[in-house]
């Protein structure tokens, strides 16, 4: 096995708290590893939103150490047509559907591997009721028990074949950058993929723009700026967000998941 499992299996789903379902995920889990260290990292992702789980995934998995396991059950359900795959990314493992979710994850950090469950004797039920619960899970827990190797669990395939969200920032110009809000967190932080080596500009001097929000430089800290003013910083994701010290920029601007965010020289990209 190329990567040791630690025994620790964190859980990223769309289920909701409410009904039994990520209890079944845990028991499933459970039984083929008794000894397993469940962590929930979120059960809140918008039923089948998969943007919102991949960026989840990829802004917590390296916070976890080497060997865990990541079980990630969104859009997964019943009548789910994704493959269910186990990739190896980075010392870690992701287990759960190809549909995306391992995007903004593999965009950084490239799979080492990546194999098709297509091997019965792994699962807890064939034909699967509950892929989430009747596929991944069982295999997550056999993963973190160090029970079975990787290439035991299905077909190896090419790696570059994961799924892809069309999430990513681009160069407009030698002038700009621009990339689209991913995600909106409970505070109404509007989050980007755009990172700090993509602004090759003084971060002072800048102009960000997002719909009707428009302010000039990129601060270190919300303390930088008054209560209630806005500002762009770049984020404990690592990418550059919008928000409002002590407010809501989403609620103070009307900004959207998929609204474009662009980062110029000049005070008037649009122009």
């Amino acid at each position: 096995m190329s990567v040791e499992p630690n025994g620790i299996v964190t859980l990223t789903t769309d289920l909701g708290t409410v009904d039994g379902y990520v209890a079944a995920l845990k028991g499933v889990v459970l039984s083929n590893h008794r000894n397993a260290t469940l962590i929930d990292v979120t059960h809140h992702i918008p039923s089948r939103d998969v943007t919102e789980a991949a960026f989840q995934t990829a802004m917590v998995w390296s916070t976890f150490p080497h060997g865990t396991v990541h079980l990630l059950v969104v859009d997964a359900g019943t009548e789910t047509s994704h493959r269910p795959v186990v990739a190896e990314v980075g010392g870690h493992y992701f287990v759960g559907p190809d549909n995306g979710v391992l995007t903004l994850l593999v965009a950084n950090e490239p799979a080492n591997a990546l194999v098709v469950l297509d091997e019965p004797a792994f699962f807890r039920d064939a034909p699967a009721v509950f892929p989430g619960r009747d596929i991944l899970a069982p295999v997550a827990g056999q993963l973190a028990s160090g029970a079975v190797d990787l290439g035991q669990l299905g077909s190896a395939v090419d790696p570059g074949s994961l799924a892809s969200l069309p999430w990513k920032a681009s160069h407009d110009s030698p002038e700009s950058v621009h990339a689209p809000v991913v995600s909106i967190d409970r505070f109404g932080n509007c989050r980007t993929l755009i990172t700090r080596r993509q602004i090759p500009w003084d971060l002072s001097s800048v102009f960000v723009r997002c719909g009707d929000a428009f302010v000039r430089g990129i601060h270190r800290s919300y303390k930088d700026v008054p209560v209630g003013k806005t500002l762009a910083l770049f984020g404990s994701h690592g990418g550059l967000e919008i928000a409002v010290r002590g407010g809501s920029a989403s609620q103070s601007w009307e900004i959207q998941r998929g609204e474009s965010v662009v980062v110029s020289t000049v005070d008037d990209p649009g122009s």
